[in-house]
């Protein structure tokens, strides 16, 4: 057991420090081009983010199982119903098995039609999330009609950006 302590224990903080290090710093930044990906919507209707030129759009990473993702979800609604006409919101639930992202997703309001699920046991080994630079959710993305990533913002912020623009 001393060995496990002395050499294994800190051998996987290690792994996990770096991993998080290389997702966070590797990911897209500020002004570059929103990485485009391809993945399937719940309907199993084919989608391509970067069809979604020409309006802002929000991308959100999120599960099912993350509190702090559910106690802000309720932002996305709001948002998506006051600005529907010039966001669109893709969500991608980062879950480890399972359906519980169908309730989740229907009690927090989530009547849009672009929402991705993922499943994975280990949800940040996502292609989606690493080209994003997530390390944490929830993770949110505005990604400007011309589909370069704006400034990071809160959902307030966000508001007040969309209303001026």
């Amino acid at each position: 057991m001393n060995k496990f302590f002395k050499f294994v224990l800190p051998a996987i903080a290690l792994a996990y420090f770096g991993f998080q290090f290389y997702v966070k710093f590797s990911g897209a930044e500020e002004g570059d081009l929103a990485p485009d990906f391809e993945a399937e919507l719940i309907d199993g209707t084919p989608f391509k983010l970067s069809e979604l030129q020409g309006k802002y759009v929000l991308l959100d990473f999120w599960a099912s199982w993350c509190g702090p993702c559910r106690m802000v979800t309720p932002n996305l609604a709001i948002l998506h119903e006051k600005y529907s006409d010039k966001l669109t919101i893709v969500t991608v639930a980062l879950e480890k098995s399972g359906d519980a992202w169908k309730h989740a997703a229907q009690q927090d309001g989530f009547t849009w039609k672009h929402q991705i699920v993922e499943v994975n046991q280990f949800v940040m080994l996502n292609t989606i999330a690493q080209n994003y630079g997530v390390s944490d959710i929830p993770a949110k993305f505005l990604i400007s009609p011309e589909g370069k990533l704006l400034p990071n913002m809160t959902f307030k912020e966000i508001d007040e950006f969309l209303m001026n623009n």
